[in-house]
């Protein structure tokens, strides 16, 4: 079974956590500090994306509101 991500790809979203946790890692257009642990993996694969990683394509749709 071939993998999924890349090594590449993995060491971008491990730079992202460590920089998470350590609170220097900021979002896209605000620039305000990321708190959550899945906006910091998304930000790692999504670095990874631009680079040209091997990493799956980004699922269609919005997050769900709840009710």
């Amino acid at each position: 079974m071939a993998r999924k991500y890349s090594k590449g790809a993995s060491k971008k979203v491990k730079r992202a956590m460590h920089k998470k946790k350590r609170g220097t890692l900021k979002s896209g257009r605000s620039g305000r500090k990321v708190k959550s642990r899945k906006q910091a993996i998304a930000i790692g694969l999504s670095e990874a994306r631009e680079e040209g990683k091997k990493v799956p394509k980004k699922k269609k749709g919005g997050s769900k509101k709840k009710r």
